[in-house]
């Protein structure tokens, strides 16, 4: 669970690259072949908008951008593995909080 008085105090940039971490998290896990498709295509779009935060791209770009992850994520049921479940979740959380921070 989000801690919200920590992270409602992080710099956009950071929440947005723990998302992408704990997606990459999951790459070594054993994902299902479903899930694992829509995991990859939400880490693709979160490292994209790690490399625009690290840039100092437009935060609302930023934020479109997490908020297609969290969509992707949205197709994620679970993934067969526990540890890649809560890595899921976490990404989930932090892209919920990051739209909420607009």
């Amino acid at each position: 669970m989000i801690d919200d008085s920590a992270d409602s105090e992080r710099p956009l940039a950071e929440l947005v690259d723990e998302i992408h971490e704990e997606l990459s998290a999951t790459e070594e896990r054993p994902v299902e072949r479903e899930a694992s498709r829509w995991i990859g295509e939400a880490q693709a779009v979160a490292g994209d908008a790690t490399d625009l935060a690290a840039t100092e791209g437009s935060a609302d770009v930023v934020r479109e951008r997490v908020g297609h992850v969290a969509d992707l994520l949205d197709n994620v049921e679970t993934t067969g593995d526990a540890d890649a479940d809560e890595r899921v979740e976490r990404a989930r959380e932090l892209a919920e909080r990051v739209g909420e921070s607009q």
